[in-house]
Formats: structure tokens, sequence, C-alpha cells
């Protein structure tokens, strides 16, 4: 195939294309060429920005109107109420909320006093409140105190070691019990109440510290547990010591018993043998329970041999000869007192009767 320059630009004329393309470079030049002149205007040095988004437009000049200010309060003026103390010097107060500090949270309302925490005055019980506990878990409590002495009718301190965290109602019911049934009986033990010793109070745990079990009235701080009361005389009352008086232990008892809804003693299962434990626990129809076995003393000195037949004792009742088997032989004794017998009732013959075993 042949080709020539001549064929080329008859087939192929581009002098329309050529015009056009003269005309769109004209125009451009131009457009920059105003695009320039209007930066320099706005003081924008670059002349790409055809849409004059970034270069800040030329606003005219605006003429504030001038407002008269009020005139200032004059010093013998009353204080208007409310009025914020002057600032010295035109400097804000550091504690005034400004534009950049933003105001203090409104402090949130104090709780409310209960009428336990009003009952329970320094005249009875130095018992400091403490703070709510929440937890872990359901343990704690709220309207806490910390049971720290007992002041008697006598104006003398029971002094509670160690102290006791409670809640309130339990440590009012702790000092009613001292100061109207503790105090009476020491005083007619010759004495009088120096310390309350105090095993166990508020313990976030469950039942008899078994894993698992339903928590504690120790950990809602509602249980107590007592193991003696000392006396000022230097005397002791262990509650769970044999070797106290029954009828003291049993005072103590029926006292316990009629102002806690838990008493829990010896006899009650394995955990309470050496303790008491006294508690507020909320039931059903107001159901209690005690539980304390006061045991008796032991004896001083304990018997080795079963103690001597009495002579005016009856003669013991000995079998007939013919309900002997043969290969058994009788007891010696057994042999003394049936020839110790009349000799008419030796030829007797006893009716025969035959042996019974009791089911249990």
């Amino acid at each position: 195939m042949g080709f020539s320059v001549p064929d080329f630009r008859r087939k192929w004329s581009c002098r329309g294309y050529m015009s056009a393309g003269a005309a769109m470079v004209t125009a451009a030049l131009g457009l920059s060429l105003v695009l320039a002149e209007r930066a320099e205007a706005r003081k924008y040095t670059s002349p790409l920005d055809i849409f004059g988004i970034a270069a800040p437009r030329p606003r005219p000049a605006v003429h504030s109107a001038r407002i008269p200010l009020p005139r200032p309060r004059p010093e013998e003026a009353p204080k208007a109420s409310g009025e914020a103390p002057p600032e010295p010097d035109g400097k804000p107060l550091a504690d005034k909320p400004g534009a950049d500090k933003p105001a203090e949270a409104a402090a949130p309302p104090e709780k409310p006093v209960s009428a336990c925490r009003l009952a329970l005055t320094e005249e009875i019980a130095i018992a400091p409140s403490i703070p709510d506990i929440r937890g872990p878990g359901a343990c704690g409590g709220e309207d806490l105190v910390r049971l720290e002495a007992i002041v008697l009718p006598d104006k003398r301190k029971v002094t509670v070691k160690p102290a006791a965290i409670l809640r309130c109602t339990m440590a009012s019911a702790i000092a009613d019990w001292l100061r109207k049934d503790m105090a009476p009986l020491a005083t007619s033990l010759g004495s009088t109440i120096g310390e309350l010793d105090n095993f166990d109070s508020f313990e976030c745990r469950g039942r008899n510290r078994v894993a698992g079990a339903l928590l504690s009235e120790h950990g809602k701080a509602n249980a107590l547990d007592v193991r003696g009361i000392k006396m000022a005389n230097g005397q002791s009352i262990s509650l769970t010591d044999r070797t106290i008086s029954r009828e003291v232990r049993e005072q103590v008892l029926h006292s316990v018993c009629s102002r806690f809804s838990t008493v829990l003693g010896p006899g009650s299962d394995w955990y309470h043998e050496d303790h008491v434990h006294l508690d507020l626990a909320q039931r059903r129809n107001d159901y209690r329970i005690c539980q304390w076995n006061v045991w008796d003393p032991l004896p001083q000195i304990a018997p080795l041999l079963p103690a001597e037949r009495p002579e005016e004792a009856p003669p013991r009742e000995v079998a007939a000869k013919s309900e002997i088997k043969p290969e058994t032989k009788p007891e010696k004794g057994a042999e003394d007192e049936a020839t110790e017998k009349p000799a008419a009732n030796v030829g007797k013959s006893q009716p025969h009767k035959p042996a019974t075993k009791k089911r249990r």
C-alpha cells in the first residue's frame, strides 16, 4: 500500500481542530490573567483557586454603633441580694465558674439520720457511725456503727474487745442486754461488768464458714459471737464453761433468747461449742431460734468402779435351774443367791416363760 503526504492531508484534514485548540489556549490564558488580578486584589498568592473557596472575600467595613453604658452604682446604695463580692484588680476569682471552667456538680443530698442513730447516744454506748459497706456480693449493710463501749446506768463503761462492726439496731440490742440484764446479774455476784469478749462481728462469709453456704448474718453486720464477760474483780463468766454455776448460765440463756431472734450455743451444732451466736435475723411470722444446751457441771473425780450394792436393796431375781442351758454355766454370784433362798422355794417348779426381745 502506498503512502503520500497529499493523500494524508486529503483524508485527515486537522485545520478545524487546530483552530479550535488555539482558541481554547487563548481563553485559558485570559482566564489566568483575570484570576491573577483577583488574587492580587485579595492578597492571595495562588492563582489556581478557581472557585475562590480558600481565599477570604473582602468585606466592607462595619461601623459599630455607640451604645451608652449605665452609670456606675453609687457606694451608698444598698447591695442587692445574691450580689457577688467585688473582684480584686479586675481579675475573676479562682473559684468562680467562667466560660472556660464548667460549674461544679452539686453536692449529693445528705442522708437522713435514722431513729436508731438518734436514740443510740453517748449516754448509752460509744458507737461512732461508719460509712455504709457495699459488697463484695450481697455482703454489707447500711446505718453501721463501730461499737467500742457500752455505758452502764452508773456511768461505768464496758469495753467491747475488739470493737464490733454492727448495724445500729444490733448494737442497740447488745447495749440494752448488757445494761438491763447482765449488769444486775453481775451485781448479784458481787461485782460489775468490765469487758465484753467479742469473738466475731462483721465478716463477709457463708454460714459456719462453709463454702457455698447461705450468707451468714455476720456478712450483713447483724450478728455477734460472744465468748464471755469479764468482771471488774477479775472474775470471768464464760457462757459455755461447765464450771460456771448452772443457775448463772440459765439466767443468761433466758435473757438472750428473749431479746434476739437467733441464739446458737453448745448442743446446736459443732460450730458453737465454745461461744454463743446472737443475731436479729428477720423471719416469717417472727420465728425465733433458741438452741443452747446448758450442760451439767462435770464431776470433780470420774468414778472408776460402780458403786457397791446397798444392804437394804431387795435381792436380785434369779432364773430357775431348769431354764439354764447345759452349755452355759451360772455365775458365781447367782449360785450364792440361789443357796441363800429359803428351802421351801427350792423344790418348787417355776413356770416356763419364753424369752422375748424388744424392738427399738
